[in-house]
């Protein structure tokens, strides 16, 4: 399955590349950098929400409130930390987002690393209790969810509530991350380019898709009514162990 994945990156990357001399490896180059910089946004950013509500004078937490924020911190800064080792000893972002150590954890336990993305009154979180028991693969769930509830922070509305769904229809898993913006079409061509555009516009959904793939799934957009879009995560259902 990862070969597989790998191949098809690499796929990708070749259709990026300019052919012209020596552009090969410097358009690779570019795109493995500009994916490992969009992979470190979603730790740096939980860091960031995280400290500041322990730094929160304002919002006293009681004792069980703090392990929770402290062990999602440590989570974070873990996997970060994973991001720069492999980074530093040449490992391409190509494996980063493969995940070659990776495991299998059921739903709930990735799901409140990546709500904390979302500011407190503007989340909306609702996972069934067969979702919440479906074995997903840690890290690459984790970055998938992470990198939607991202681009839903970045493009709805700022002050617009944002929400994570996760339920089990018939033999699939479905994740929905929705917003109340609406279905543009640099959307829509976000999720049909077969490879990266030039420039950060467009490579979450990119590398989500990617994800998606190696285990099996599909990435679907819907437009909500009256308003709102959701991007919507099939994957096979897989009850945790």
């Amino acid at each position: 399955m990862r070969g597989r994945y790998l191949g098809r990156l690499r796929e990708a990357l070749r259709r990026t590349d300019v052919p012209a001399g020596g552009a090969r490896a410097a358009g690779s180059g570019d795109l493995l950098l500009r994916v490992l910089c969009h992979e470190l946004r979603t730790p740096v950013t939980s860091l960031t929400s995280l400290t500041r509500a322990l730094a929160d004078e304002t919002s006293p937490l009681t004792g069980e409130q703090r392990r929770a924020i402290s062990a999602l911190a440590r989570d974070h800064a873990a996997y970060l930390q994973n991001l720069l080792t492999e980074a530093a000893t040449s490992v391409s972002a190509l494996t980063l987002m493969a995940g070659r150590n990776d495991h299998a954890v059921p739903l709930a336990t990735i799901l409140p690393a990546v709500a904390i993305l979302v500011p407190a009154e503007r989340r909306r979180v609702r996972v069934t209790r067969e979702a919440a028991r479906c074995a997903v693969s840690a890290g690459r769930t984790r970055q998938m969810v992470g990198n939607l509830v991202e681009n839903a922070l970045r493009h709805g509305p700022a002050a617009g509530r944002v929400g994570i769904h996760a339920v089990c229809r018939g033999a699939d898993l479905s994740i929905s991350v929705l917003d109340e913006g609406r279905v543009a079409d640099p959307l829509i061509e976000a999720l049909r380019r077969p490879a990266p555009a030039v420039g950060m516009s467009g490579l979450g959904l990119w590398i989500v898709r990617q994800l998606v793939a190696v285990d099996g799934g599909q990435v679907r957009l819907h437009r909500l009514r009256p308003t709102g879009v959701a991007v919507e995560v099939l994957l096979p259902a897989r009850q945790a162990g």
